[in-house]
């Protein structure tokens, strides 16, 4: 760890296990809370010997958000092993990032008529209309880690993002002794993920008087953009002990920025998602911490789930996969992919 602040970090665990149980919440009476990695195993057992009893093989439609970005890319790896393993033919799409274009890609996966549809949402509100569309064409939807805002989806699978936002905010409330100058990056705030991650973040924040946010900006979870707007932060802070990016892509590209500005001594730093490169910083004590939210078991659940009720299973309204805080403690026993 690159701060002295052990003393407050010897509390730490206990402060955040009190986190462990905490929820969104809005839809408890149909939500499921699972680990990531049980949920796909458990799922993947279940439909696996369905498959191979001699089942239908089912043509599924999944339309991703993007394929650059490492997260969404391990996304779809974990889609893609679920569905060789069950025998499912899969139609892969990519928007990009771009709502206009995932519009179209659902669009076009209509006409392909698939048993269903997989969504992984640029942006909650845009894609309602596409989802409505499958609803009037008769083709079930699931969506996956981003929730839409309307229309009506047959399950949705996702971490809890407001706890993500809360273990963040404990890390560097513990770390940093409870005071202190915080930088606050932001993902897409027209996903609910962004919106909540960052509601958790400040919930914990503003209960802590001498910590204070001196800056707060939108990097799109994009590494490029999250390492720009770092270097006009530093810029404008001589002084700043934490920095909260909603993801691990901008926290890389934030890292690059204060690296570059030679304070990389100067700054605790939280991420989320646990993607490949952010553990390896962490191993080498460059980040000192993320929120783990494994993507590869994300998308092996879902379409574990989406297998499960095309055969007339009963699939849960809300999965809730659990997440955790991983540290130079605990990195190594980490498990994000089979």
């Amino acid at each position: 760890m690159k701060r002295k602040h052990m003393a407050a970090v010897a509390a730490a665990g206990l402060v955040l296990a009190s986190l462990a149980g905490c929820s969104s919440g809005n839809k408890a009476p149909e939500t499921k809370q699972e680990t990531a990695q049980a949920e796909a195993a458990t799922t993947t057992a279940e439909a696996q010997a369905d498959a191979a009893s001699g089942g239908k093989k089912y043509v599924i439609g999944l339309a991703m958000n993007t394929q650059t970005n490492p997260f969404f890319v391990d996304v779809k790896d974990g889609v893609q092993k679920a569905a060789d393993e069950l025998g499912v033919e899969l139609y892969i799409t990519d928007a990009q990032d771009d709502p206009a274009i995932q519009m179209k890609d659902v669009e076009n996966l209509i006409t392909k008529k698939p048993d269903c549809i997989i969504i992984d949402t640029c942006d909650s509100d845009a894609i309602v209309s596409s989802i409505e569309a499958c609803n009037e064409a008769g083709i079930p939807v699931l969506t996956m880690d981003r929730e839409a805002s309307g229309g009506e989806v047959v399950s949705h699978i996702g971490y809890d993002a407001i706890k993500s936002g809360k273990l963040a905010g404990q890390y560097l409330v513990d770390t940093l002794g409870g005071k202190g100058n915080i930088v606050e990056i932001q993902g897409i705030m027209g996903t609910n993920v962004a919106q909540s991650r960052s509601q958790g973040f400040n919930e914990v924040i503003s209960q802590n008087p001498d910590m204070k946010i001196v800056a707060c900006q939108v990097a799109d979870f994009d590494r490029s953009k999250g390492m720009s707007v770092m270097e006009n932060i530093l810029q404008a802070n001589d002084h700043i002990d934490g920095l909260y990016a909603a993801n691990d892509e901008m926290l890389l590209g934030a890292l690059e920025a204060i690296e570059a500005a030679g304070r990389l001594d100067e700054i605790t730093m939280i991420g989320c998602d646990a993607i490949d490169d952010t553990i390896e910083a962490i191993k080498v004590g460059k980040v000192e911490a993320t929120i783990a939210e494994p993507p590869f078991f994300l998308g092996k659940a879902i379409m574990n789930s989406a297998y499960n009720y095309l055969q007339g299973k009963d699939v849960d309204k809300y999965v809730i996969l659990d997440n955790e805080l991983v540290t130079a403690d605990n990195v190594n026993e980490l498990v994000t992919k089979e």
